[in-house]
């Protein structure tokens, strides 16, 4: 059983939203995640997707794009990101998963899972390019960020109870892994609170998307001790990147 990571899939099933106006490599898109995922992703495998899954507005809206995540092979673990407006409730979003029987879907939300050597968390994140600000001029970013670090330790704080079960139950010391959608750290933007939360539980890897159309960049690089490691689909080809034990990557 594997590991894989690969986050922004912007699923528009229901509202046929044309993505390919953001370059070539997303023409196609739906088709290619479809058949490139499940060549390399076996059932017994987990994917996390961190965040911007669908562009609905309504977590009932976002059934056919989660249903087509469904059928993908695999354990899907799916974050929050952005555009993500059909978010809502971890209780609604399980009585969704139960309604349309989906089984394979898992969302990261304040808590934290154990896969295989792996312990999972994170959250949305936060990020902001000064030179393109999306962002109402007016909003509180000092308040956004501090909820975001906030949610992102309360995930940390879970990943840690697993992690000293698992130590307790069978002797492994198992890596705690962060995803986030928004990159912490990426082309010289830092949010420090967000980093201040990886440094304080001793984190040494975390996965992020949300950046598109730069290709030109390597998959990953260490700052301040940490690697950061890009999911987004378009970056990847739309190909699940495999997450490898410490002492193999």
């Amino acid at each position: 059983m594997s590991l894989y990571a690969l986050s922004d899939t912007h699923l528009s099933i229901s509202d046929n939203k044309p993505m390919d106006i953001f370059g070539s490599r997303w023409t196609g898109y739906t088709e290619k995640l479809k058949n490139n995922w499940n060549s390399i992703v076996s059932p017994e495998d987990t994917v996390v997707i961190a965040g911007d899954i669908s562009w609905a507005m309504s977590h009932t809206g976002a059934i056919e794009d989660l249903r087509f995540i469904e059928n993908l092979n695999g354990q899907k673990i799916i974050g929050r990101g952005n555009h993500d407006y059909w978010w809502t409730s971890l209780t609604k979003l399980n009585a969704l998963c139960a309604e349309q029987k989906f089984t394979t879907l898992r969302f990261l939300y304040n808590n934290a899972f154990e896969v295989e050597d792996f312990i999972l968390c994170g959250s949305r994140g936060w990020y902001i390019d000064e030179s393109n600000r999306k962002m109402p001029q007016d909003a509180d970013y000092q308040k956004i960020v501090a909820r975001e670090a906030i949610r992102l330790e309360l995930s940390l704080q879970e990943a840690v109870k697993l992690r000293n079960a698992a130590l307790e139950r069978d002797g492994i010391n198992r890596e705690i892994l962060v995803f986030l959608h928004f990159p912490p750290d990426f082309r010289g933007y830092v949010c420090t609170e967000i980093v201040a939360v990886l440094k304080k539980f001793g984190i040494r890897r975390c996965y992020f998307g949300h950046i598109h159309g730069v290709y030109d960049i390597p998959p990953s690089s260490v700052s301040g001790g940490i690697r950061y490691t890009m999911t987004s689909a378009d970056f990847l080809n739309f190909i699940p990147l495999p997450i490898l034990p410490a002492d193999e990557f």
